[in-house]
This record gives C-alpha cells, structure tokens and sequence, in this order.
C-alpha cells in the first residue's frame, strides 16, 4: 500500500526529479497560505472593530465618544434606558401664538350675552330682586323668543362668541359676563360688577327685543344721568353715547337693517333709567337690541347664520370706532 504522505511515482518518459516536483508543490501551498493569512487578518480585524462598537475595547470608546459629544448636556447625563425629559429633548417645544395686533392692543371689553337659555328653568332664582340705584328690579329675566321658540338668550351667545373673535382679532382683550356655563343668570348686578371689575374700555350688552309684529329694527339703549344709592352714571354718560353711535352707524351699515321704526324717532338711540346694567356700570356701558324677534322678517334676519356674523362684525367696528379712533 502507498503511504499517501510520500511523493508520487514520476509519469512514464518525465525526466523530473520527484524529489523537486513534491519540493516545488510544497512551496506553492506554503505561498498560497501566506497570501491568505493577510486577508484573513484583515477580515479579523474588521470584524473585532465592528463588534467593538458595544465592547469596552478601543474601537467602542472612540464611537461612543463620537456619539457622546454629538448629544445635548441633559441626554449626555440621561441613565441608560431612562426616557428623556421635555428638558433635554432635541425638539424645541412650540411656542405659544401671540396675540393679534391691532388698534385695539391694550384694550379690554366686556361683552354681556342678555339673559341665559336656562332662566326658564330657574324662574323662581331669577325673580329675586336686587338694588339697581333707582329702584329694585328681577335679577333678570327669560328674555323672549321668536314665534318658532328660538331663544333670545341662544341669540345673544351666538352673537356675542362671534362678537368676542372679531375683536380678539384686532388686539382686544375680551371678557364675557358667562357663556351659558351656569345653569342661570347671572343678575344685573353681577353683569355690571364684572365690567366694573375688569376696568374695561367698553361695554356692550347684546340682545334682542320681543314686541308686536309690524315694529322692526335696532336701537342702542345709552345710560341716563343717575345718581342714586349705588348708581352714579354721571362720568360715562358721555361715553356711553359716543360709544352708542359708533355702533350704530356701522351696525347699519353691516347688517343693512334700519333704526327701529318704533322708538327712537328714527336714530336708533334711546336713553334709560330704568335698567340695573347700566346704572350700576361705571365703564362707557351700551345695550343693543339687534331686531324684533316678534316679527316675522325680523326673526328671519336673527336667526340667520349670515346675518348674526354681520351684526357681531357691525358691532366690533362700532367698538374699534370708539377704541382705536
């Protein structure tokens, strides 16, 4: 048998040393294996620098270095695994939007939405009576309806959210006396308090009034000279009208509806004393009842989508009227 490690016997007519043959193919593998080891190396070296990137070794120092000084100083102190904090996040949190700008920055006003959709509920709190200077009067009342039972107080709110954006938009700062979040009221006394309270530039109560059909039309109700008990107009009663005939002219203009044809003597203004609003503000104060939800073409116009955007935009032009100059 051939021992497989000896060199093979020399083909017929070779003259080659079989020594040398067995010699020079020992050679041949010995430069092949060293021509690999290099390769071999290499991939080895490879292969420890990628797995070095989670190791302890060389390698993994410098790539977390390089990651480490790329973080901010909060996540570079972040614990592994913790979650970052609002603090250390990349992401600045968005700032808060600014206030409009306009000729009513620095101004405050108050709108007073007449009467609360839930008085009905509450006739017997609302009846209470309550000091208004010169005299004593309910707390407040239901107000009316249109002959469909659409609500005054369901008007005035509409009118006065729509009111309060459209002056917000011109830098006014806007308080509402409620927005239907109480279950009634609140009194008239409270209604003036809070404009009082707010020291506010302007003050208008929106409502509608509910008289016989045939009577159609605004007015702005202006305050009288009162001084009585609580009630002292004498220093906004000036005001008051300027403020009154602002909006009414742009009111006008707005909506295209007419003066009442029912008082006013067609100027659309009428002054009382008989309302606890008015005499007990001491800020420039006006009511405005925006039609007769009695009539029928009137009630058409209040409960007009369209139209209310137009009696809020007449209204906050009035007031920028007398604001902003």
């Amino acid at each position: 048998m051939r021992n497989d490690n000896s060199p093979p016997p020399p083909e017929s007519g070779s003259s080659i040393d079989p020594d040398r043959s067995w010699f020079t193919r020992r050679s041949t593998l010995v430069v092949g294996v060293a021509a690999l080891a290099p390769a071999a190396l290499a991939g080895w070296v490879l292969t420890q620098a990628f797995a070095g990137s989670g190791s302890d070794g060389p390698s993994g120092s410098a790539s977390r270095s390089a990651s480490h000084a790329a973080l901010s100083p909060g996540q570079r102190d972040a614990k592994p695994g913790s979650t970052p904090s609002a603090s250390t996040s990349t992401a600045a949190a968005a700032p808060a939007p600014a206030p409009a700008k306009g000729p009513l920055t620095g101004k405050t006003v108050v709108v007073d939405p007449g009467h609360n959709a839930g008085n009905f509920e509450h006739t017997e709190e609302i009846d209470q009576q309550v000091d208004i200077g010169t005299n004593r009067k309910e707390c407040d009342t239901t107000g009316t309806t249109t002959n469909a039972g659409y609500k005054e107080a369901d008007f005035t709110l509409d009118v006065s959210l729509r009111l309060r954006t459209a002056l917000e938009s011109q830098g006014a700062k806007v308080v509402l006396t409620h927005q239907a979040d109480r279950p009634w009221g609140p009194c008239i006394t409270e209604r003036a308090r809070i404009g009082n309270e707010a020291q506010a530039d302007a003050v208008v109560s929106v409502h509608a009034d509910g008289v016989s059909a045939g009577n159609r039309g605004f007015h702005i109700i202006l305050p009288a000279k009162v001084k009585s008990g609580a009630a002292d107009t004498a220093k906004i009663v000036e005001p008051s009208r300027q403020l009154g005939e602002r909006i009414a002219g742009n009111f006008a203009r707005t909506t295209g509806s007419a003066p009442a044809n029912y008082l006013g003597s067609g100027t659309g203004l009428v002054v009382r004393d008989d309302l606890g609003g008015l005499n007990l503000s001491t800020r420039p104060k006006v009511f405005i009842e925006c039609g007769n939800m009695r009539d029928a073409k009137d009630a058409a116009q209040l409960t007009s989508p369209e139209w209310r955007q137009k009696a809020a935009q007449g209204i906050a032009d009035g007031i920028v009227g007398f604001l902003g100059g």
